[in-house]
């Protein structure tokens, strides 16, 4: 089996340094794909190993903030912000038209993009996104991303573990009940490693893209896209609940139901379904 190469470089935008993967052969019109909170685009290394392999040009960078990426200079940055800082990376990487995919806080912030340079974005892929409000959004912002600051007894570093490891397993990560399960396991081991390691980068500004994700107005903002769209999740996923209306908001919008994130194909069927959307003319 030919195992595909991802190759990792810094973009530089003015004072800042942006991070990014890249895998695939050389195209017109690249994939920019952008991560879900937190983590970085490590996390997207098994989707662009299967888009590379159907001959898809894919750019993964980290967000402001997380993973190699320097943060912004801003004490609350909103997800506009987060955006503008990432097209200007995008800028760099792939100077005409591109596609876009975006998981999770990722996908609001490629909607944010697409929105302010429709001339630039040809399609875009947005892959679970949950529409906060009311009690439950006041309650994620207070808990979900909580500061976590390095202490002499290493407990950050168990802090930052359990969080990535409760993602997987409730939702919210801190309702360790049976009403919170969800219905995946624990990835493997060196997931789970690589996972943390990533958070950890980014211990002291990991929470603000997280935050901004939580305060953004979604649904006012989905009505805006202007591309051909599709709306992608997995039934595990824990904002599966958001799926029919986020696909609903958005003009002209198709949607479909990917496979289970324990599936060991689902990076397989989620870049065949990719593929097919992007490989669209019409």
């Amino acid at each position: 089996m030919t195992v595909t190469r991802i190759r990792r470089g810094f973009a530089e935008t003015g004072d800042r340094q942006i991070h990014y993967r890249t895998a695939g052969p050389e195209a017109d019109v690249p994939l920019v794909a952008i991560h879900q909170s937190p983590g970085s685009s490590k996390q997207l290394e098994g989707l662009m190993g299967e888009l590379a392999a159907r001959g898809r040009r894919v750019i993964a960078p980290d967000t402001p903030g997380n993973g190699d990426s320097e943060a912004l200079d801003l004490p609350e940055p909103g997800i506009p912000d987060l955006a503008e800082a990432a097209f200007a990376a995008i800028d760099t990487l792939a100077p005409g038209t591109f596609d876009l995919y975006g998981s999770h806080t990722g996908a609001s912030i490629a909607m944010e993009i697409a929105i302010a340079h429709p001339e630039r974005v040809r399609r875009i892929v947005i892959d679970g996104m949950g529409l906060y409000s009311g009690g439950l959004q006041s309650e994620v912002l207070d808990r979900y991303a909580r500061e976590i600051a390095p202490d002499a007894e290493a407990t950050h570093l168990m802090k930052v573990w359990h969080f990535c490891r409760d993602q997987h397993l409730f939702w919210p990560y801190y309702n360790r009940t049976a009403a919170g399960r969800l219905p995946d396991g624990l990835p493997d081991d060196d997931y789970m490693h690589d996972f943390t390691v990533e958070v950890l980068k980014a211990l002291r500004t990991y929470h603000l893209s997280y935050r901004a994700a939580f305060r953004h107005p979604k649904r006012e903002r989905l009505p805006l896209l202007s591309q051909p769209a599709l709306v992608v999740c997995s039934s595990s996923d824990m904002l599966w609940e958001y799926f029919d209306e986020v696909a609903a908001l958005v003009p002209g919008a198709r949607k479909a139901e990917l496979t289970a994130w324990s599936d060991p194909e689902h990076h397989a069927h989620m870049a065949g379904v990719i593929d097919d959307f992007l490989g669209e003319t019409a």
